[in-house]
């Protein structure tokens, strides 16, 4: 179990920068925005499908069917990538190497990933994020659990696809605000979500009341999910080294996500729910604070400029 785990992390690691770096090979900056909140919603929809269908396979033959399912769907998924045309993919924007309209350069060194400040505070943010939102679910899971032993299983499924259900719009609302709007609100608002969250679910015991609760993880963690790779290639333009940027930030999470794990249950087994689950609401406020007082607006003038256009156009079309 302990080697299949690996293996399924080593290629869930891969999976999403690859995804991301794809998308930037393929489509300009200007349409970066909306593919990659669409990228976002239907990984959340296909989440939702899979889990749909894992369980009625689950339920109508057996667990051990469920496992079968995983090679279909990896064959799928390898017909997919193969179905775009090699040619169509531009290498050196899949590296934010060279970007439309700018000339190509040689791609920066490793160390541009300490240089570069606003990459450095977002890492640590994004550290702090995982390290209050990885615990909670499992917690929860445990509350319902001590409460309803039969039901828990069903109840944590139901939380899972229904987050799901609400980062699907989130996504694709962030995809289409991203460029009008800027990042830096819409990512406040998610780091923002997060202590409340944490903060709610002391209120209550009720299951109905730490189901609804949960339900906001579909807030943060959408809007998190369709923005992280586009700030950082944001932050990263015309460097070369998007992909290793997005590796950087994905280690400082895994940091974040694995240490959290062991100090939520340490803190469960010394001083109870109601401190940990304050404990994480504050490393969530932390997060929030430092983003709010030193991550910069990474959006481009150009982008700025595209907006501010098409709303002229648009009032005068409506005039």
């Amino acid at each position: 179990m302990a080697l299949a785990l690996s293996v399924l992390a080593v290629a869930g690691d891969v999976f999403a920068p690859a995804v991301s770096a794809l998308t930037l090979g393929l489509v300009t900056r200007d349409m970066l925005a909306r593919r990659l909140g669409r990228n976002s919603a239907f990984d959340h929809g296909g989440n939702i499908a899979i889990a749909l269908l894992a369980g009625a396979v689950g339920y109508a033959f057996s667990q051990r069917a469920v496992f079968l399912m995983v090679p279909v769907f990896a064959a799928l998924t390898c017909a997919a990538v193969l179905a775009i045309p090699a040619k169509a993919i531009n290498h050196d924007r899949a590296r934010d190497l060279a970007t439309d309209g700018e000339a190509q350069g040689a791609a920066a060194g490793y160390r541009v990933l300490f240089k570069t400040r606003p990459l450095m505070i977002f890492a640590f943010c994004a550290m702090l994020f995982h390290f209050a939102n990885a615990p909670l679910l499992p917690l929860v899971g445990q509350k319902l659990a001590l409460q309803f032993p039969k039901e828990a299983t069903a109840m944590m499924s139901f939380c899972m696809v229904a987050a799901q259900g609400v980062m699907l719009p989130i996504a694709i609302l962030v995809g289409r605000r991203a460029d009008s709007w800027g990042r830096r609100p819409i990512f406040l608002v998610a780091f923002a979500v997060l202590p409340i969250r944490a903060a709610l679910y002391i209120l209550s015991n009720n299951a109905f009341w730490l189901i609804g609760v949960q339900l906001l993880d579909g807030v943060g963690a959408g809007i998190y999910g369709a923005l992280t790779p586009l700030v950082i290639a944001d932050i990263m333009r015309g460097s070369g080294r998007y992909n290793l940027a997005q590796g950087a930030v994905a280690t400082t999470m895994g940091i974040g996500a694995s240490l959290s794990a062991l100090a939520a249950g340490e803190m469960v087994d010394h001083f109870g729910y109601t401190v940990s689950f304050l404990a994480l609401g504050a490393a969530a406020a932390v997060a929030f604070l430092v983003f709010f007082w030193f991550m910069p607006e990474t959006r481009d003038e150009h982008a700025i400029a595209h907006d501010s256009g098409s709303l002229a156009i648009e009032g005068a079309a409506s005039e």
